[in-house]
């Protein structure tokens, strides 16, 4: 059974084992799940990020005794090639005591107040779509973040969809998935040519690997106008939005758990396809003397520039402790 911990913790004699005994080894950890897929529609929600939760810096640590111990990756959520749809969810990603939420997917299109164009709630929230049919002004919500609830929060909410039709011009533009750090950015219909799909949601900085890298950004909403501009995907691998006619989007980046770039209407090249989410990963953190070992191959063993020796899980795999 794991117990959780300070780092200095890590000293077999502090547990009055006798010399020569197997040792506990004390982890630190980043946990990101699977960012999410992009929503499917004329100019549709982006991805949320998969969720983010950490003990680097000067978080509480998880200590193991020896044995072998599952770690699961999660999967980025499936962008939507058809029909006005959500994009799928991401999956969770695992770690001891320590579970991260799975991004929820990008709105797609729908009428007033119809479900499917909304984002979906997650460990960041998914980027809400557009509305049709009819004449006027729609907002259509993103998805709650940090679903289920942890603390510190695993991730942040969507931004929403706005639409804005009239007889003469119909501009959508589909909102941000939220990130690790920041929630994602409500789309700007722009009347009258020019609406703005929603940027995503930054991620969170961490340094547990000896260099500093971002994770779980939110993707970037889906525009539709000739005139218009594609939400950008967020810092830490949120993809790209589409614009009708001119740009495809972008998957989410796969060991970051980016969430996906949403749909738009109009391209010759993807129709209203949204973008898959990245897929998460797991990095723990040991002391230099620390004895383990991590399966399969994929994942592997490296040291910091400090010493520390860090396992990277792109693949579920398990840890183990001689």
């Amino acid at each position: 059974m794991p117990i959780l911990g300070s780092f200095a913790a890590g000293s077999g004699k502090g547990f009055g084992l006798t010399a020569g005994a197997a040792a506990p080894v004390v982890f630190n950890y980043l946990v990101v799940a699977g960012g999410a897929g992009g929503g499917n529609a004329t100019a549709a929600g982006a991805g949320g990020a998969g969720g983010y939760r950490t003990a680097f810096p000067g978080g509480t640590t998880i200590e193991l005794e020896p044995g072998s111990y599952p770690i699961t990756i999660g999967a980025g959520g499936t962008g939507v090639t058809t029909a006005p749809a959500q994009g799928g969810d991401g999956q969770t990603s695992v770690f001891s005591t320590i579970t991260s939420a799975g991004g929820g997917g990008g709105g797609g299109a729908g009428g007033q107040n119809a479900t499917q164009s909304y984002g979906r709630a997650g460990g960041s929230g998914g980027g809400g779509g557009d509305h049709y049919p009819g004449q006027g002004s729609y907002t259509q919500p993103g998805g709650a973040g940090n679903t289920p609830p942890t603390s510190p929060p695993q991730g942040n909410p969507g931004g929403a969809g706005q639409t804005y039709n009239t007889p003469q011009h119909g501009n959508w533009g589909g909102g941000g998935g939220g990130g690790a750090n920041a929630a994602g950015t409500a789309a700007q219909p722009g009347p009258p040519t020019s609406p703005i799909g929603g940027p995503g949601g930054a991620g969170s900085p961490n340094s547990i690997t000896g260099s500093a890298v971002q994770y779980a950004g939110g993707g970037g909403g889906g525009s539709y106008h000739a005139t218009s501009t594609r939400g950008t995907g967020g810092a830490g691998g949120g993809g790209q939005g589409s614009k009708n006619g001119s740009q495809v989007g972008t998957q989410g980046t796969d060991a970051l758990g980016g969430g996906g770039g949403g749909g738009a209407g109009g391209n010759a090249q993807n129709g209203y396809q949204g973008y898959d989410g990245g897929d998460g990963v797991v990095i723990l953190q040991a002391p230099s003397d620390a004895k383990f070992s991590v399966t399969p191959g994929t994942n592997t063993i490296q040291t910091t520039p400090g010493g520390a020796q860090y396992a990277t899980f792109t693949v579920s795999g398990n840890v183990s402790i001689p």
